[in-house]
């Protein structure tokens, strides 16, 4: 088959579009023909290397995959070959205590493909059947791939750890990412107010037709400001943040009292500040989430398959262009998801 591979950890570079063995599946394992493949920032980190974490190489990228089946092991009876499926992009041991009780995202072995397992940017893959999930007939792979992992995380990020609830007030940082185009539609799905973050009038332009309510420019304006006043001086009831230390400090800022910050990531830094004094005098709390559990996955597909939200797709490019594909995300250029396609 062809794939994209990196042998050895660095810039986009290191991407080598080439031959590499057919995947090999076990008995309770599907072979998917992959049709599309997302990319994350995590394509990036892995591409160039996570400190303490060894993947081994060469090594295929690509945590967001739809595709056909094509081959079923003999343990497969829920999916059947020709069946059209996306994958969950994140894999557990399903046996342990967190898995059992629905919380895989907490699995001791819980990893991702293009992590810990051979991932999408190839012709063919390899996954457990559990992983794969049926989708409609008129949904297009490009978008089937582009869905998984944000809509997971916004979804976790808001409901499973937020506890979000209808016509709260919600800012939204770097609503052109991935996560935070998802996550602007679930809010505004379930009737709260939308304040979102984005960098130039083009990516500003683009939120408010995502449903924004309120949109800020993050390079030119001041977010805290900007967040009390369309709220009357309450602040947010949820902060959705994910880019780390250059918005932590107008992110604390814009809470509300008894307000709630959740957080998936830390792009432009992880060593932030908080005052405790204001974090215990207004009740406020700070939260941790990390991708989301199947189920919960399998929740939030539904408003995709109903179309009541929908993957934002900003660029497809074919696999062998994915060194290109790599840049364009680097420079955060896009609005929403990048997508390749063998």
């Amino acid at each position: 088959m062809k794939a994209v591979r990196i042998h050895q950890h660095g810039g986009p570079e290191v991407l080598r579009y080439e031959d590499a063995p057919d995947p090999q599946i076990k008995a309770n394992e599907l072979m998917i023909r992959v049709r599309a493949c997302a990319l994350n920032d995590l394509d990036l980190w892995v591409r160039g290397g996570i400190p303490c974490v060894k993947v081994s190489l060469p090594h295929i990228l690509g945590s967001d995959v739809s595709g056909e089946v094509v081959e079923a092991g003999d343990l497969c009876s829920r999916v059947s070959k020709g069946q059209r499926v996306l994958l969950s992009p994140g894999l557990s041991c399903r046996q342990c205590a967190p898995c059992a009780e629905g919380r895989d995202n907490f699995c001791a072995q819980y990893t991702l493909f293009g992590l810990g397992r051979t991932g999408g940017n190839a012709d063919l893959v390899a996954a457990p059947e559990y992983a794969a999930i049926p989708i409609p007939d008129d949904l297009p792979f490009e978008d089937a791939a582009a869905a998984p992992l944000v809509f997971l995380t916004a979804w976790h990020m808001l409901f499973g750890r937020a506890g979000l609830q209808p016509g709260e007030n919600v800012l939204i940082l770097s609503a052109s990412s991935g996560v935070g185009s998802a996550a602007v539609q679930l809010a505004r799905l379930f009737h709260c107010r939308v304040i979102a973050t984005a960098g130039g009038e083009r990516k500003l332009e683009l939120t408010r037709q995502l449903g924004a309510d309120a949109v800020v420019d993050h390079y030119q304006q001041d977010i805290a400001a900007e967040v009390k006043q369309f709220t009357a001086g309450r602040g947010a009831d949820v902060v959705l943040e994910h880019v780390g230390a250059a918005t932590w400090p107008k992110s604390v800022q814009s809470l509300a009292p008894g307000g709630r910050l959740v957080t998936c990531g830390a792009t432009t830094g992880a060593d932030v500040k908080i005052d405790l004094r204001f974090l215990f005098s207004r009740q406020q709390s700070l939260l941790g989430s990390f991708m989301g559990s199947l189920g919960e996955l399998h929740r939030v597909l539904k408003f995709v398959f109903r179309k009541q939200v929908r993957p934002v797709i900003d660029r497809v490019y074919p696999l062998a262009e994915i060194r290109a594909a790599h840049e364009r995300l680097e420079r955060k250029e896009q609005f929403g998801k990048v997508v390749v396609t063998p």
